[in-house]
């Protein structure tokens, strides 16, 4: 991705935070709130001038409760805000930005690739890229992607996965997935009485191979 690239993800991604929003009929400061900026870099965001940082997208989708697939899609889904505190928001930003800084030294190693090499191929400076990797600034989403691309890798693995925004995301992904299964087996799912098949897959699931064909065998046995 390079730069007249990343300058068009800045425009689409400022539309639809704009577009996240305004469903959820939240004003600017509120949102800039939720995030720990000013509410002059937030409208900044929307207008295409600056980009958040992974993090900051992260709490966004948390506080408007969306699911972040929105910000490389064209539709909103939302549905009622529960903010966390702002001081927990800004730890949980800076935290979350060193460990994606962590992540990308260890990208950038397992692709062989050096700083100066990353920088030649997406234009941004060694020094940013550095202070990127060390956790000491943040790294922009467009930039963040454009890395990845570089390095092979996906934003997707960058997502939070264990602190309470990941969890959250998670459950969305698991209640996208169920919705997302013919209706009559989430009726089947959803009947109490059948909880103990449930359980039953659930523990044939964890069996290996072979403790299944031998499963498999004794029940021939059995029915023969």
């Amino acid at each position: 991705m390079n730069n007249a690239q990343i300058t068009i993800r800045e425009k689409k991604l400022g539309l639809l935070i704009r577009d996240a929003r305004v469903a959820e009929r939240r004003s600017i400061k509120e949102c800039a709130d939720a995030i720990g900026v000013k509410p002059g870099v937030f409208r900044a965001y929307e207008e295409g001038r600056r980009s958040p940082s992974l993090p900051e997208l992260e709490a966004l989708v948390y506080f408007l409760k969306l699911p972040i697939s929105q910000f490389w899609g064209n539709e909103t889904m939302s549905d009622a805000p529960s903010p966390m505190e702002a001081a927990d928001i800004a730890r949980l930003i800076a935290l979350r930005q060193r460990m994606i800084g962590a992540l990308l030294r260890q990208e950038r190693t397992r692709a062989n690739m050096s700083i100066r090499q990353v920088s030649l191929t997406t234009g941004i400076s060694q020094s940013r890229l550095k202070s990127y990797e060390l956790g000491e600034r943040p790294v922009s989403v467009p930039e963040l992607e454009s890395i990845l691309a570089v390095l092979g890798s996906r934003i997707e693995t960058f997502f939070d996965q264990s602190g309470p925004v990941g969890e959250w995301m998670n459950s969305q992904r698991a209640m996208q997935k169920f919705l997302e299964l013919p209706e009559d087996v989430q009726n089947f799912v959803c009947q109490p009485v059948n909880r103990p098949y449930l359980e039953l897959a659930m523990k044939l699931s964890s069996m290996s191979r072979e403790k299944l064909r031998s499963v498999a065998e004794g029940l021939l046995d059995i029915t023969l």
